[in-house]
């Protein structure tokens, strides 16, 4: 398949599920997304798993594109940034319809390796990255000697997952999960005599 050809079944993918969520999608619905026929999407994926899967590997080179965005400034810059990037729409946290299609996909992993596999590599790189900012935080004493980065990256994580299905159950805004979650880590995570300058 050319690039052209994979890319656009690919992002038809993603408004299919934003329109139908996971449980009713079809490779019909994802032809008439892409303007294709239902046999052109068959003869490159022979199932609706095989073509979400190739589409979350395609989705992970998305979201890790935008991580770099996160670098420059200092830890708790970088940290705010992170935090921005991981729970609001200016970021890269994806829009509701798509959380909620996200949420019936993930209910799919613990019965199924390749898809818990794919969003595993998520949550393990944003993780990653959470505990990389927390530690030159340390590092540099802009945050806590005593904080653990990989606990507090933990924390983090259970944070942002809880706010995302928080955001589809109950439409909570994610805009308020930021708020909240950001000043929890702020007067957690800074030096005392930092945490002492910001009140």
């Amino acid at each position: 398949m050319d690039d052209d050809t994979a890319t656009e079944i690919l992002e038809a993918t993603y408004r299919a599920l934003c329109r139908h969520g996971y449980a009713d999608l079809t490779l019909k619905d994802i032809a008439d997304e892409a303007d294709r026929s239902k046999a052109v999407i068959h003869y490159y994926y022979d199932s609706k798993e095989n073509l979400f899967i190739e589409f979350l590997d395609f989705l992970y080179e998305r979201y890790t594109a935008q991580l770099p965005a996160v670098d420059g400034g200092t830890p708790r810059e970088q940290l705010d940034t992170f935090l921005e990037t991981a729970l609001t729409d200016e970021g890269v946290a994806p829009a509701q319809e798509f959380q909620t299609a996200l949420l019936e996909v993930t209910a799919q992993a613990p019965y199924n390796d390749a898809i818990r596999m794919r969003l595993t590599k998520f949550e393990d790189i944003f993780f990653e990255r959470a505990r990389e900012i927390i530690a030159a935080g340390v590092e540099t004493g802009e945050f806590d000697e005593t904080v653990e980065p990989a606990v507090a990256a933990e924390f983090l994580m259970a944070a942002i997952t809880g706010a995302h299905m928080r955001r589809v159950a109950s439409n909570h805004s994610s805009e308020g999960s930021y708020e909240a979650i950001a000043q929890y880590a702020e007067r957690h995570l800074l030096a005392d005599e930092l945490s002492e300058a910001t009140q």
